[in-house]
């Protein structure tokens, strides 16, 4: 707990320790109104264009950037007669501060807004958000107009994320996560790669001529699918990947051979052009995606009409 004496020392900008190179280097969080000039005057490239958004002066916009770049000890644009340039440092630094400025206008808006109780906010499992939630998304918000849905797929397997979300989407099992869950879609596994490729594949020992894209992160792969079709594994050669989209993507261009996870990973296969291998090659998961919050009787309203519009509609999906 921070003592009384400690806590009056604090000031508006939280003092930090930052590591760089194995040596400790103190640090203070930048102003706020310091990265929201940066932000505007990144997205336009022109200290004049984020003056008139923000309707401050160019001037001013100048003083405020040039008094981050001092705080960060480097330049964050490169300064011509009529023109301003993101430095590699300010172009890797703009999602971050663009990502940080979303997040606190989105839950100021949600919790402070004219209608809080209307709002609902969601982290989902990329695959499930860009497979499956957005093709559904639309139907909720036809049913309800009046709520607005915040859907964040940033992090959303980290220890915690449920704290600052009214539900999170997650992929594999809930025994650790110590929440109400209801449990979603599963998946089916089997091997995809370009047209041309999956019409040379007529049996399971034809798989084992190319490298097979593993995303490591499920339970079920490319052992369980060769221990179905009673093909010995051994000669395989894997190429490992964290994410079915970057599996699906990797195929595309010829890498190799990708698991589909059907139906999550559909709208993926279909855009990387990949068709199925083996007609008979195809194998249930092993994990579900489950919808979880803390508690579910306490949701809000808006969090609580979201759940039961995504169980009625996950239930169309089977």
């Amino acid at each position: 707990m921070i003592s009384t004496g400690t806590r009056a020392k604090l000031t508006s900008e939280t003092k930090l320790t930052l590591s760089c190179n194995g040596h400790t280097m103190p640090q203070t969080l930048p102003s706020l109104n310091w990265l929201r000039v940066f932000e505007a005057a990144a997205r336009h490239e022109s200290f004049a264009r984020a003056a008139g958004e923000l309707n401050m002066s160019a001037a001013a916009v100048s003083q405020q950037v040039r008094a981050l770049e001092e705080r960060l000890k480097r330049p964050l644009f490169e300064r011509h007669a009529h023109s301003v340039r993101l430095t590699e440092a300010g172009r890797s630094y703009l999602p971050s501060v663009q990502q940080a400025l979303d997040t606190v206008q989105s839950a100021t808006a949600g919790l402070f807004g004219a209608a809080p109780a209307r709002q609902v906010f969601v982290q989902a499992e990329p695959m499930f958000a860009q497979g499956l939630l957005a093709r559904g998304l639309r139907r909720f918000s036809d049913d309800h107009p009046d709520v607005a849905i915040s859907l964040n797929t940033l992090g959303a397997a980290r220890d915690g994320a449920a704290d600052f979300n009214d539900l999170e989407i997650v992929f594999g099992h809930t025994r650790t996560l110590g929440r109400d869950s209801d449990r979603l879609v599963g998946e089916t596994l089997y091997p995809v790669a370009p047209p041309a490729l999956a019409n040379d594949i007529t049996t399971a020992a034809d798989l084992l001529a190319h490298p097979l894209i593993n995303v490591g992160l499920h339970r079920a792969g490319w052992h369980q699918l060769f221990d179905h079709l009673a093909q010995p594994s051994g000669q395989a050669r894997f190429l490992f990947t964290e994410d079915t989209v970057t599996a699906m993507a990797l195929a595309r261009e010829g890498m190799g051979i990708a698991l589909a996870r059907a139906p999550a990973s559909d709208q993926a296969m279909r855009d990387a052009g990949l068709v199925p291998c083996l007609t008979d090659a195809s194998i249930p998961g092993r994990d579900f995606y489950f919808l979880v919050s803390h508690d579910h009787s306490a949701l809000r309203p808006a969090a609580r009409a979201f759940r039961d519009w995504l169980l009625d509609w996950n239930a169309s999906l089977a």
